[in-house]
């Protein structure tokens, strides 16, 4: 499998009046045309890690890394107006809430329109049309209508195929989602992933889908990091997780409900201060 993108050794930290905080700690992975899941808690770097990769902490935030290579070459060396050639165009960022993403005094047409124009020299009907295509590709329908409405008047999981839409417009290597569903309800969950899916098949991209919920992640990926605390404690095939090995991820799916082996009571996770000592498994191919 080609390797499209290789972390290795990342580090994000902030510094604080009680020291320095280590928000992920020493992690290594590879992605290839693959869709790799990352999950955890709340707090236990997902988020980070993604930011991290587009270089979008900002100071005082910290980032090290012996190398965050896209395609053999080091983001880390690339200066910021480079960097701003590479988010967008090469990896793009699906972040978890549209409401906070989409400038709420744009039409969407608009804010679509700007996304593509600003990687492709087109005049502003073609980017209407691409628009257009895009919002089909999506599920949109009206998708006329859609483009001369403002984010407002948009649902939930309207404005987050708008978000993919506005996405994979430039047509990416790489797609980022950063927890894309988890303010949506089960059966339009449903539906934006398989948007997603279908894309990221049709294209040939790599994707890394940041979630906490490890049922989802398990039917969804292909293979999956389990976080704790900023380290990656264990990797394994999504279809696997289930016979996971590593204490904490078996803590974490036996506080989840099943449907095909119901209990009276569920699990609470027990913690184990040396799993936040224990050094980051590799997630490296």
């Amino acid at each position: 499998m080609q390797t499209l993108l290789d972390v290795q050794n990342l580090w994000v930290k902030f510094p604080s009046r009680h020291g320095v905080f280590d928000a992920v700690r020493g992690v290594s992975f590879t992605l290839g045309r693959e869709r790799l899941g990352i999950v955890g808690e709340s707090g236990s770097g997902k988020s980070m890690t993604g930011r991290a990769i587009l270089r979008l902490i900002r100071p005082p935030g910290i980032v090290e890394a012996d190398q965050i290579s896209l395609d053999g070459v080091d983001l880390l060396q690339k200066s910021e107006k480079e960097m701003r050639a590479v988010r967008g165009q090469r990896i793009s960022m699906v972040m978890q809430d549209p409401k906070f993403s989409l400038n709420p005094v744009m039409t969407i047409g608009d804010q679509i329109i700007e996304a593509y124009r600003l990687h492709n020299s087109a005049s502003k009907s073609d980017a209407y049309n691409k628009s257009l295509e895009m919002l089909e590709a999506v599920s949109i329908r009206d998708a006329e209508r859609v483009m001369r409405a403002y984010p407002h008047e948009m649902s939930g999981g309207m404005g987050q195929r708008i978000m993919i839409a506005m996405m994979l417009i430039p047509n990416p290597e790489i797609l980022i989602a950063d927890e894309p569903t988890s303010a949506l309800d089960v059966s339009v969950q449903r539906q934006v992933l398989d948007i997603m899916d279908k894309l990221v098949k049709e294209r040939g991209m790599g994707l890394i889908f940041i979630s906490h919920d490890l049922n989802l992640v398990a039917d969804f990926c292909d293979r999956v990091l389990i976080m704790y605390s900023g380290r990656i404690v264990e990797v394994c095939d999504a279809d696997k997780l289930h016979e996971a090995k590593h204490p904490y991820t078996r803590g974490l799916l036996n506080s989840l409900p099943r449907l095909d082996a119901p209990r009276d009571r569920l699990d609470v996770l027990q913690r184990d201060p040396e799993w936040s000592v224990t050094p980051s498994v590799s997630g490296r191919i």
